[in-house]
């Protein structure tokens, strides 16, 4: 069966940076998890105040955290919810 070379492929970065955040709030969350914090709280408290101080530097999560605007995690979490809720 061949392949026709020419067809153009669809790049679907949407998906990809909807992973990527996904990605990166499940190892800060390992991270807090890992210093006996409560994810859920200090990650919402982060998403509120803006306030990196909410999330341990253990493991670079602060810093991987704020490698995603936080407007952009708050969309994902709203999509993923409303997808769960239908």
């Amino acid at each position: 069966m061949s392949q026709n070379h020419t067809e153009t492929v669809a790049f679907k970065s949407d998906q990809i940076r909807r992973d990527n955040i996904k990605q990166i709030l499940k190892q800060v969350q390992a991270a807090l998890e890992d210093r006996g914090y409560n994810a859920v709280n200090q990650l919402s408290g982060y998403l509120i105040s803006n306030d990196p101080a909410y999330i341990s530097s253990h493991q670079n999560a602060r810093s991987l955290i704020q490698t995603v605007e936080r407007y952009e995690i708050i969309e994902e979490l709203v999509r993923a919810y409303l997808d769960d809720a239908e």
